[in-house]
């Protein structure tokens, strides 16, 4: 009867060291320098900038005369209906459209790491017109594919209204003001000259 009392002991000694041991985890894990986090950011930074680019060429390539009909389609009581006309191009149908089918582009990208600073940046691998590119120290395959695909997912789903917001009007540095200013996800970007990005 009284022989488990040594082992209840020994379980709550034990008991009062795990708390102990996974706060000196903790605290030696914050530490660690934040590689991981960086790679994150880079890809989500780059992932954020090729969704920018492909979504801005998608919509260069539709002809600037063809519309789309907007508005209620119910008669008024006058008899007419609340239509308009508007440039299908920056439409929120068709801004819609290319969001759902955008990131499958990924697959066209490659990972290039900067030999200064270790950060990645992701380039184009396979041009839009046929050109041939200098591929010189991008890497290509399967792993960065996948997971530049991912994240471009995850930024077309979770800011779909500020794509929809700023493409759906013409606008310059869309990609500095949705990736860097809006979103965060190119935060370091702000301090590297415009040149660079």
């Amino acid at each position: 009867m009284w022989g488990g009392i040594p082992g209840i002991c020994g379980a709550l000694r034990m008991r009062g060291r795990i708390p102990a041991l996974l706060g000196l985890a903790l605290a030696l894990a914050s530490l660690l320098p934040t590689a991981g986090a960086r790679r994150s950011q880079d890809l989500h930074c780059g992932a954020c900038r090729a969704l920018v680019d492909e979504l801005e060429w998608e919509i260069a390539q539709v002809d600037p005369r063809k519309t789309i009909q907007m508005g209620s389609f119910r008669i008024n009581p006058d008899g007419s209906q609340s239509v308009v006309e508007v440039p299908y191009a920056r439409s929120e149908a068709h801004l819609t459209e290319l969001l759902e089918r955008v990131c499958e582009k990924m697959k066209e990208y490659g990972e290039k790491v900067d030999p200064a600073t270790h950060r990645k940046s992701y380039v184009r691998v396979i041009s839009h017109d046929g050109t041939k590119m200098d591929l010189s120290g991008v890497k290509f395959d399967g792993d960065v594919t996948s997971s530049l695909k991912f994240a471009c997912e995850s930024i077309a789903e979770e800011y779909e209204d500020e794509l929809i917001e700023f493409l759906s009007h013409e606008a310059e540095n869309v990609k500095d003001r949705l990736c860097s200013k809006r979103t965060d996800l190119c935060d370091h970007a702000l301090h590297i000259p415009h040149d660079e990005l």
